[in-house]
């Protein structure tokens, strides 16, 4: 599916616009039309399916059961190997976390959906396999897993739903309601459609202008911003090129797959793979674009803290890996 929104931009990129490739201008508007239509068929895709299973089961349910059964942490380290093999970068990660907030699904494991899914797939794994081997590439996933599962267990503790937007706390609250009515009136799912569409709809024109100024400002950076522009900041093996490197990070949006080439070129001109690596964590796990888009679930505080441990825990992870590797 995401070859024919790739094969759609490039036709109406060169052919329709007749924009020159490789231009600055084509990468930008590129990477606006792809990632517009994709986002948006994602957010139907996966609020419509979120929408029909909580019409059968209703969100107070699910709700309860995760915080009645102690599970010890395993629902972190489950939703952050679901995040593992969804093969999303930061902001296509953003509708499927809509998705399980709007399921009732706990904050806390969310979160370690939200920080492992942009961090680690498959594709990254097999670029990671084949330019660093098999011993770089089990630790980064390991380490990527579980920075997930112990984010998303320690933003779990920190009872942070307060800060969740009232158009979050509205969505929860339709969600109920629409359970128990199906439930009460025994509804077939075709007399169910018409709200699941109607709840759809509303969920996708409340964050549709966030999307589309999240992603403008994603592709304006994927087109001007240099790959190497910080390179010069980065080569040197001071303490503070660890930090610095992922403070840097967050303006160079990309997803892994287009990163992992950078970070090998960084690791031949001498900068240190813990450092690079760390680099590469900021770049597919923090940016502006997907803090714009999770404005609409989420208040300026909150993000905050989201943003502020992960990057607590991706600078730990790069002095790991420059003390082992």
């Amino acid at each position: 599916m995401f070859d024919l929104i790739q094969s759609f931009a490039d036709w109406l990129i060169y052919s329709v616009l007749g924009i020159t490739a490789n231009s600055h201008l084509a990468a930008t508007l590129n990477f606006f039309f792809y990632e517009t239509i994709k986002i948006f068929v994602l957010l139907f895709i996966i609020i419509f399916l979120m929408g029909i299973i909580n019409s059968y089961f209703p969100v107070d349910r699910l709700r309860n059961f995760l915080s009645q059964h102690k599970l010890y942490g395993l629902e972190h380290l489950l939703a952050s190997i679901f995040g593992a093999i969804t093969p999303f970068c930061s902001c296509s990660s953003v509708p499927l976390f809509i998705g399980f907030v709007q399921g009732g699904i706990p904050l806390g494991v969310t979160f370690s959906f939200l920080i492992t899914s942009p961090l680690v797939n498959e594709v990254a794994l097999a670029l990671f396999l084949g330019m660093f081997g098999w011993k770089i590439t089990l630790i980064y996933a390991t380490t990527g897993i579980l920075l997930g599962t112990f984010g998303g267990w320690i933003l779990g503790k920190l009872n942070l739903q307060q800060y969740l937007t009232e158009w979050v706390q509205q969505i929860w609250i339709n969600a109920s309601r629409d359970a128990e009515l199906f439930k009460e009136e025994k509804r077939t799912f075709l007399q169910r459609l018409p709200e699941i569409s109607y709840e759809v709809n509303n969920i996708i024109k409340g964050i549709a202008l966030y999307v589309i100024i999240g992603i403008a400002i994603g592709a304006g950076m994927h087109g001007f911003v240099p790959e190497n522009f910080f390179e010069q900041y980065l080569s040197g093996g001071q303490w503070w090129t660890v930090p610095l490197a992922v403070l840097l990070a967050v303006p160079m949006y990309a997803n892994a797959a287009g990163i992992i080439p950078v970070i090998q070129v960084l690791v031949v001109k001498g900068v240190p793979i813990g450092t690079a690596i760390a680099f590469m964590m900021g770049t597919v796990g923090l940016s502006l674009p997907e803090a714009t888009l999770l404005k609409k679930v989420m208040t300026i505080r909150l993000i905050a803290v989201f943003f502020g441990t992960v990057t607590l825990f991706i600078i730990i992870s790069g002095f790991l890996y420059n003390l082992i590797l």
